[in-house]
């Protein structure tokens, strides 16, 4: 148990999002905490409570559904994000998004840098921008720094459909959201999506909405 003064306000604010058993509520675009950026981790949690959240952060991506998860996106101003892919796509899908499974892990103070100059666009969505999507180039490959949620230091290189969810959630914990990034012209709803632009790769849509592609 915190002692009186363990609980500062960021350990009240996590407790009570944890006090309600299930998925955690999900932040909208529109609300400041996701675009007031995070400072460095520094163990304001203690372990123990740490851990759960954690595990709700875990909870609330699997229910989303979602392939990550950052703090700021249930409210709570940490630099901290969750990330997971089981990738249950097509060969052809796999081939031409670089899509492969991507373990649970816990990103903690995480930054990264392009790893040379190759740039992809595919269409992303957000928890946080529910109902719509849009086209954002990102880098091929990055290198991510930073720690997990034991301290660990982590120092790896991400290619692909990985690559760019490690840039998206990194992304929110500087204040950052996909359409910031994004081609303004692609923008497109989810039945939209359904209804025209379901191949592997957004060619048709670049052609039909006017914008263009990397490379």
């Amino acid at each position: 148990m915190a002692s009186p003064s363990d609980r500062t306000p960021l350990v009240e604010l996590v407790e009570e999002l944890l006090a309600t058993e299930g998925p955690l509520p999900i932040v909208a675009a529109g609300d400041p905490v996701l675009r007031a950026g995070t400072g460095r981790y520094e163990g304001e949690l203690g372990p123990a409570l740490l851990a759960r959240f954690v595990e709700a952060l875990r909870v609330t991506m699997r229910a989303a559904p979602g392939v990550g998860l950052a703090a700021p996106q249930v409210g709570v101003p940490l630099r901290i994000a969750v990330i997971e892919d089981p990738a249950p796509v097509s060969e052809e899908v796999r081939l031409a998004r670089g899509r492969v499974p991507l373990p649970f892990r816990v990103l903690v103070n995480p930054s990264y840098e392009p790893v040379g100059a190759a740039r992809a666009g595919f269409f992303e969505g957000c928890l946080s921008v529910p109902g719509w999507q849009a086209v954002v180039a990102r880098a091929a490959e990055v290198r991510l720094t930073g720690e997990d949620e034991h301290g660990r230091a982590l120092d790896e290189v991400f290619t692909g459909w990985p690559a760019r969810i490690v840039q998206h959630e990194t992304d929110h914990l500087d204040g950052m959201l996909y359409l910031d990034r994004a081609e303004p012209r692609s923008l497109s709803s989810n039945q939209a999506m359904l209804e025209r632009w379901t191949g592997v790769t957004p060619e048709e849509a670049a052609k039909a909405l006017g914008f263009e592609l990397p490379g």
